[in-house]
């Protein structure tokens, strides 16, 4: 099985390689695919029963409690690639799944961080990130939903009062805010529940959201007005998984074991972690709380430019967290002694973080995934109106490089602020407080905002920059198999995930570990006689394969992103559904003969090819170029939109070129192997169209294998039509474009009769 947060290329490529050694070596397999559209080929109860291995590679914690009692090794989908005749061989020798999240080679949902050891052992992602990732992953819903209901709410039936920002009571706005609220209330615990839950799996998830709960409500603790906010719910994800985890490690008799998971553990667990976090880490949160507002206090008759740095640095750190409401809460009492420089300054802090967090996504659009790019949205809408929550997913998924970036660009905000004698009259900030006319010194105020937001943009996107291009000269490293996926992830975003099960013979599951933007899994049988899942018979052994998506963090938002999560701008990251994989165990690659019939041909050059289609009709003899005239990928990809205008369906050459470049500067889309996918989702077309050419020289398209693009295909687009149809085009051509005999006959074809016969066989 393999999942990841984007990569479809990455699903269908390792399914189809897992698939091409299993029947090489005489063994029966089956491919499940999980997409973003949901799963296909689905493995049934009797496919699981009968395999005698599984192989599984994710990015994401994904369900094992089906292959329990079976042979699993846990590996990197580059491995399905690049190794996949060591994977069948390790997957027989592969210690049997327990149900325990280590148990499987390689590890499971709680390994240890790194390779699964040996050759052929893909890197796999550390537990703690995939778990953040995971805990992410779910927040992201509550944070967009409450901050933007309580924003709305606010700018609506909002007015200012020496209170801050209230709502008339009993008013319909106020059932909305109190709404939006709500989902603020759940974000951390959520985030909390499922850290826990992809460390150790359902029992962790109650003792998790209870803890995060926990954690967000200081009184339990001896805070009154603060709590320890998003970090201390990120504590309580872990401390809840790992203990949930150690308790499952503790033998218990028999007749006990049934009601372990369902209560012994949850309830362990949750009043453990509970009392924990009570007694022992809160109170010195509270210190810590008490302690700061003492500091500030006797830093009122400083320099303002200096308090308001400070200021500015507490605001940013945590947002909502202790730091955070102790400087807060610091400026909004002073404001009723007449002092309201002080809360002047925190108002222009408050709002950098989801405003620079938002202008990243904006400005370094390639860095983040779809989801944390509609997340960014979303935080500059948030951060107009003072919340800095929004902020929250992408400290959260990255905090080495956000609260650094946040913290610098709050103290620039709080430091002109205060230099320029900002005064705000209410407990609340954001530029909706200037413009209910809370503010003395709108102007300034607005200079320091803004410049803290740029400050704060500028810094997350270089610190995430360097970070990624550490990664990728990591993956760089790793060998020709994994660069090629890596690139051919910036392809497609949509998630997919592979499985492969074994049929009788190893009685094994084989779970490959993610490594690459997206996780497969596979299990493999005894070796027998069988070709295919509709072969098998008697002894033959039998493999199936499933292969997964992540969604998105931030990476990632994530990941998220985390490096491996690469956007594709040229097209929607919604999944695709692909014929490749059906849903009766056959096997995973076609031998398609023939083309789909239409008369399309326009007599152009390369012999009397016949009038035919492929790819649903996207691509036509029109389509075709034995030999592209251009030495360079710019100058390539027009050939080949003035190529697709022959079709009547471009309606702007030079716009389309225009996307296809920009996606290219976000990554390459040279997949290595000698072929180059680019592709744009642009108006610019008016219906989806699928170009193919040749270099005989071949061009230079970045591939981090460094081969020269040879087979090009250009993938075009309309904004209203980019649905699945693409994404299957996608995957079907990732998944073909494996074999390196159909590879050779495409370069070997005479003319495009012959070209246009051996693409038909990608159906």
């Amino acid at each position: 099985m393999t999942a990841c947060p984007t990569g479809i290329a990455h699903t269908y490529m390792a399914a189809e390689k897992l698939a091409q050694t299993a029947r090489s070596l005489g063994h029966e397999i089956k491919v499940e695919t999980q997409g973003s559209i949901g799963a296909e080929n689905v493995l049934s109860d009797n496919d699981v029963r009968d395999a005698d291995g599984v192989i599984i590679a994710a990015d994401k914690d994904v369900d094992r409690s089906r292959f329990v009692g079976k042979k699993v090794l846990a590996v990197g989908v580059a491995d399905g690639i690049r190794h996949p005749e060591q994977l069948i061989e390790r997957v027989q020798s592969a210690p049997v799944y327990g149900g325990e999240p280590g148990d499987g080679a390689g590890g499971g949902a709680a390994a240890a961080s790194g390779g699964s050891g040996g050759t052929g052992g893909g890197k796999e992602r550390s537990v703690a990130y995939k778990a953040l990732m995971n805990g992410v992953s779910y927040m992201i819903p509550f944070v967009v939903v409450g901050g933007l209901l309580i924003a709305i709410s606010l700018a609506v039936g909002g007015h200012a009062t020496p209170e801050g920002l209230k709502i008339a009571p009993g008013s319909f706005w106020e059932d909305v805010n109190n709404i939006g609220a709500i989902g603020f209330q759940l974000m951390v615990p959520i985030l909390s529940g499922y850290i826990a839950y992809a460390i150790g799996d359902r029992p962790a998830l109650v003792p998790g959201m209870i803890g995060g709960w926990i954690a967000t409500h200081g009184e339990l603790y001896g805070m009154k007005d603060a709590s320890a906010g998003f970090i201390g719910g990120i504590v309580t994800g872990f401390l809840a998984g790992y203990l949930v985890v150690w308790i499952k490690k503790v033998k218990v008799p028999g007749f006990a074991q049934p009601i372990m998971p369902i209560i012994v553990i949850p309830i362990v667990a949750t009043t453990a972690l509970g009392l924990f976090f009570i007694y022992v880490l809160g109170k010195p949160i509270s210190w810590v709380f008490t302690h700061l507002t003492g500091w500030l206090s006797g830093m009122t008759g400083t320099s303002a430019i200096v308090l308001g740095a400070i200021l500015g640095l507490m605001i940013a750190f945590d947002m909502g967290g202790p730091v955070n409401k102790t400087a807060f809460l610091f400026g909004s009492g002073l404001i009723a002694s007449g002092n309201q420089t002080v809360m002047g300054m925190c108002a222009a802090a408050i709002p950098v973080m989801p405003l620079g967090q938002g202008l990243a996504t904006l400005i370094r659009r390639h860095l983040y995934s779809e989801q944390e790019r509609e997340t960014g949205m979303a935080a500059l809408f948030m951060g107009l109106f003072g919340i800095s929550e929004g902020a929250i997913p992408f400290a959260a998924a990255r905090p080495a490089q956000v609260i650094p970036a946040n913290m610098l660009g709050g103290a620039v905000a709080g430091a002109l602020a205060g230099m320029a004698g900002v005064a705000d009259a209410v407990p609340h900030g954001g530029p909706i407080v200037a413009v209910l006319g809370a503010v003395d010194g709108v102007p300034m105020f607005f200079v320091a905002v803004v410049i803290g937001a740029v400050v704060t943009a500028l810094t997350t996107v270089t610190l995430v920059g360097v970070v990624e291009r550490r990664k990728s000269g990591a993956r760089a490293g790793a060998g020709g198999g994994a660069e090629v996926m890596a690139a051919a992830d910036g392809a497609v975003t949509a998630g997919g995930a592979s499985s492969v099960v074994a049929g009788p013979g190893v009685a094994e599951r084989v779970v490959a570990e993610p490594g690459v933007a997206e996780p497969g899994v596979a299990g493999v049988a005894g070796v027998g006689a069988g070709h295919g899942a509709e072969d098998a018979a008697g002894g033959a052994s039998r493999t199936a394969v499933a292969v997964a998506p992540i969604p998105g963090p931030a990476a990632v938002p994530g990941q998220g992103p985390d490096g491996e999560s690469v956007d594709i701008e040229g097209v929607e990251t919604h999944g695709a559904e692909t014929d490749g994989a059906d849903t009766g165990g056959n096997d995973v690659s076609r031998d398609g003969h023939g083309v789909d019939g239409s008369n399309n041909s326009d007599g152009d050059g390369g012999g009397s090819a016949p009038s035919a289609e492929v790819l649903s009709g996207y691509l036509t003899e029109r389509t075709v170029k034995t030999q592209l005239d251009a030495d360079g990928k710019e100058a390539a990809i027009r050939e080949m939109a003035e190529l697709a205008a022959g079709t009547g369906k471009v309606a702007d050459v030079d716009e389309l070129v225009r996307v296809a470049l920009a996606r290219e500067a976000q990554g390459t889309t040279g997949l290595g192997e000698e072929i180059a996918i680019p592709h744009a989702k642009t108006d610019a077309v008016t219906a989806p169209v699928v170009g193919f050419a040749r270099s005989a020289d071949g061009i230079d398209w970045g591939s981090l294998d460094g081969t020269l693009a040879k087979l090009v295909f250009m993938i075009s687009v309309p904004e209203a039509a980019a649905g699945d149809e693409h994404l299957r085009i996608l995957a079907l051509l990732s998944r073909k474009l494996m074999d390196a005999d159909f590879r050779a006959r495409l370069q070997g074809a005479e003319d495009k009769a012959a070209i246009l016969r051996a693409l038909g066989e990608i159906h």
